[in-house]
């Protein structure tokens, strides 16, 4: 006879953020595997290779919070197979994640701050061009009820507001708002170096610091969208002999002051922050 087991929960642990349970129906039976908290995206979006840090057991089990394991009769059946790190794995990849509303509402708002953050780092206020604050951010977010996506990550989700709060007019919750500028060192053999800035001159914004002595060695910033062709253009020129390296990926003004109201640029009033809109991964 088959023993159950249960997976205990520490004592000084609460047990919503102790084990994520992944669930898979297959000829008409439940089976689940046990991982830890914030794990399963992370690996199926390749961030997390370590298997060990994903799997809390390599058994399957018929239901996790009783703690009773799948029969093997039944995995042979379901999966073709009685190796249950390959079935753990196959459940990992393809099964539901089961969250309750609290953690989903915890991996929203989580989610939601991240990509405001982003929006922040990578952007200024192209009055000013001094930074923006991450609570400006958000607050505009909630005004365009921007809903965040479990399934993308922060980055792209950012790109997304980014382009969303520029084209969106002040009365629907739009601010001021442009990617910041970057910083690049720029060097190459001195016989590439007047032909290298002749092609590079349409895509800098401004040269910083030139020096033509020796070899060429620009300080300059640029639009962060023009960074791979004016790679590829100093790789072309100078055959692989010259560089670009980033000093600065988001460049402001110095300075302490940071834009508290986008009404102090454009009299534009945001109202309270709203609960942020969620949208369910299920």
């Amino acid at each position: 006879v088959e023993m159950s087991r249960k997976i205990t929960t520490p004592v000084n642990q609460v047990r919503l953020t102790n084990v994520a349970v992944v669930r898979m129906k297959k000829t008409g039976k439940r089976f689940e595997i046990a991982c830890y908290p914030n794990k399963v995206l992370p690996w199926r979006q390749k961030i997390e290779t370590n298997i060990r840090e994903v799997l809390q057991s390599e058994r399957v089990f018929a239901n996790v919070s009783k703690g009773t394991f799948a029969k093997k009769a039944e995995l042979l059946q379901a999966f073709n197979t009685e190796d249950e790190k390959e079935i753990c794995l196959q459940i990992l990849e393809k099964g539901e994640l089961q969250v309750t509303n609290a953690e989903r509402q915890h991996e929203q708002d989580s989610l939601f701050h991240e990509i405001a953050t982003i929006v922040a780092e990578k952007c200024i206020n192209p009055f000013t061009q001094r930074p923006i604050t991450v609570g400006i951010v958000e607050r505009a977010m909630k005004e365009v009820h921007f809903s965040v996506k479990p399934g993308k990550s922060a980055k792209t989700q950012a790109l997304q507001v980014i382009k969303l709060l520029q084209e969106k007019p002040e009365s629907e919750g739009g601010i001021p708002l442009q990617r910041a500028y970057m910083r690049l060192e720029i060097t190459a053999p001195k016989p590439t170096a007047r032909r290298l800035i002749e092609a590079l001159t349409p895509l800098i914004v401004n040269k910083e610091d030139e020096d033509t002595d020796g070899d060429l060695r620009l300080i300059c910033t640029v639009d962060p969208g023009s960074y791979r062709a004016i790679n590829d253009i100093v790789s072309k020129v100078t055959k692989t002999k010259g560089s670009v390296e980033v000093v600065d990926v988001s460049v402001h003004e110095e300075g302490d002051e940071e834009i508290e109201s986008a009404a102090e640029i454009s009299s534009m009033v945001i109202s309270s922050p709203a609960p942020a809109p969620v949208e369910s991964s299920s």
